[in-house]
């Protein structure tokens, strides 16, 4: 802990200077999941870069107690030695502690626990003047906790994080439930929630009349009817891509079956499953270089297809202008009108998507899942009344399961757009609107084009701005600056601006740009 202290002066001496001189900064951590380009600079940034270790494991408490970029898989290899593993895991290795509570995570456990937020216990926080505080999540400093949740970093540094766990077993029992429609897939989905049993549980949308729910359930040993006993696992350069896998598990049904299949997968392998190939998104980097895509070439090409490489190369290639990657959630009676929404090829018109249940705790979530929207600052109101209305206005229908309003049904949409430019923003636009008139809300890791009215309709600016001025934060980016879409043009330089610019627009110039400097690593979100 002494070296941690040590570390987190340094840090704390940083903010002091820039308060001082009343200048912004921005929050360095070595990686990112983000689809935004980088604002960082050597000059306007601070490193938590070597913030990165387990500092204890609480076998009595069941918590942990990490640094801020402790990553996923290491978090989990940690407390795994004791017996415990995190309430709440986000799907990729390579998401850190930190990131889960600043940003926003709800991952397969989350329709038990709610987001990553409310799986943590405390935090410790340098504020905007350089004072290093401790906040809990009921206890004291609890509004700074709830406003540092889901607020990207724009309240102050987290520097440390005690997350809460549960007891490890070594296998997820896993069943593959096919559903023909929506309503189909949501009955599966509330079923799997009521058994008390099922630990795990998301799906994927193969089509409108395909869904595939996953249930998981811990378990310490395989049925004794098992011969030979067989494990399946995904993270091995032979295994299968999850997505695949769960398409032939559970193919496309005339009658759902009375017993699904089920697959026993080590822990591990079923936390990170989906890491082989992002999800699926890997499969559009095999069309985008006309490369079969077969089992063989998926083994010969598996370290290029692990999502801490493919995030570096989609960074560095500027093809995120190209994918329309975005997270978003509807409460459970929406989930049947966005799906045809979505189905229509000026809307979406890809598949698979996934689905992820997530309990609205209501100490979870912070500034992110806040209740009702508060009245937006002054300017923004008169502002709004001249602002034209979304074009779609339709509502949820009312005509399910009493609990559904402790639920949002979180859909994942990455796929490549048809659209470049206007029409690329136009597309997004069109999705943030349809979100926003079903009662929803989107992850802000991504592309974000809502005006600053728009925003601040949505989130909490009143409970907000007082979190800021009460914690010296006003000199900062607030969340609207930190992570709307900048449209005046690039800030990239360099090799990086030529990839880009004439020669980038030649294919494949852009990816195989992506992929060299994906392969030949470095810190590829600081920019001198």
């Amino acid at each position: 802990m002494e070296a941690h202290k040590t570390a987190v002066e340094a840090v704390a001496a940083q903010v002091k200077q820039f308060h001082a001189r009343q200048q912004p900064f921005r929050i360095y951590h070595g990686s990112t999941n983000s689809t935004r380009k980088s604002q960082h600079h050597v000059h306007n940034t601070i490193s938590t870069a070597d913030l990165n270790h387990v500092l204890h494991v609480n076998e009595v408490a069941k918590t942990v107690t990490v640094e801020p970029n402790v990553p996923m898989d290491a978090l989990v290899a940690a407390t795994l030695q004791h017996g415990l593993v995190p309430l709440v895991v986000m799907e990729f290795p390579g998401i850190t502690a930190g990131g889960g509570f600043s940003g926003t995570s709800g991952e397969s456990s989350s329709f038990r626990h709610g987001f990553f937020d409310a799986t943590v216990l405390q935090i410790e926080i340098v504020i905007p003047n350089g004072e290093i505080r401790s906040a809990s999540r009921t206890g004291p400093g609890a509004e700074l906790f709830w406003g540092a949740a889901s607020a990207f970093g724009t309240l102050g540094v987290v520097t440390l994080l005690e997350i809460q766990c549960r007891p490890a077993l070594p296998y997820v029992e896993l069943s593959y439930i096919s559903t023909r429609s929506m309503p189909e897939a949501m009955e599966a989905i509330r079923a799997a929630t009521a058994d008390a049993s099922v630990e795990y549980l998301d799906g994927i949308v193969f089509a409108k009349d395909h869904i595939v729910i996953c249930a998981g359930k811990l378990t310490d040993a395989q049925p004794a009817s098992s011969a030979p006993p067989t494990l399946q696992r995904f993270t091995r350069p032979h295994d299968p891509w999850f997505y695949l896998h769960a398409q032939h598990r559970a193919p496309r049904l005339a009658q759902t079956p009375s017993s699904p299949p089920k697959d026993y997968i080590p822990l591990q392998d079923y936390l990170f499953r989906y890491d082989r190939g992002a999800f699926w998104t890997g499969r559009y980097a095999y069309s985008y270089f006309l490369t079969p895509f077969t089992h063989l070439t998926r083994y010969l090409l598996d370290s290029f297809m692990h999502t801490r490489v493919m995030y570096h190369a989609l960074h560095q290639s500027g093809l995120a202008a190209q994918y329309l990657i975005q997270d978003v959630a509807v409460p459970y009676p929406a989930t049947t009108e966005f799906v045809e929404w979505l189905d229509r090829p000026e809307h979406f018109g890809h598949y698979p998507i996934w689905l992820c249940p997530l309990l609205v705790r209501s100490d979870g979530g912070g500034l992110m899942i806040s209740g009702k929207p508060p009245s937006p600052p002054a300017a923004a109101a008169a502002a709004a009344t001249t602002t034209n209305p979304p074009s779609t206005t339709s509502q949820p229908n009312d005509n399910d399961n009493d609990n559904d309003e402790k639920y949002l049904l979180n859909f994942g949409l990455w796929a490549p757009s048809p659209y470049r430019g206007e029409a690329f923003i136009h597309q997004n636009r069109r999705l943030e609107h349809k979100v926003q008139a079903l009662g929803g809300k989107k992850w802000l890791y991504a592309h974000t084009y809502y005006t600053e009215d728009e925003f601040w309709k949505i989130y909490d600016w009143r409970s907000y701005q007082g979190l800021r001025e009460k914690y010296h934060a006003g000199y900062l980016p607030d969340l609207f600056e930190k992570v709307r879409v900048r449209l005046e043009g690039s800030t990239e330089e360099g090799w990086a601006r030529w990839a880009r610019g004439m020669v980038g627009r030649v294919w494949p110039v852009r990816g195989l740009y992506g992929v060299w400097r994906a392969w030949w690593g470095g810190e590829y979100y600081l920019k001198g």
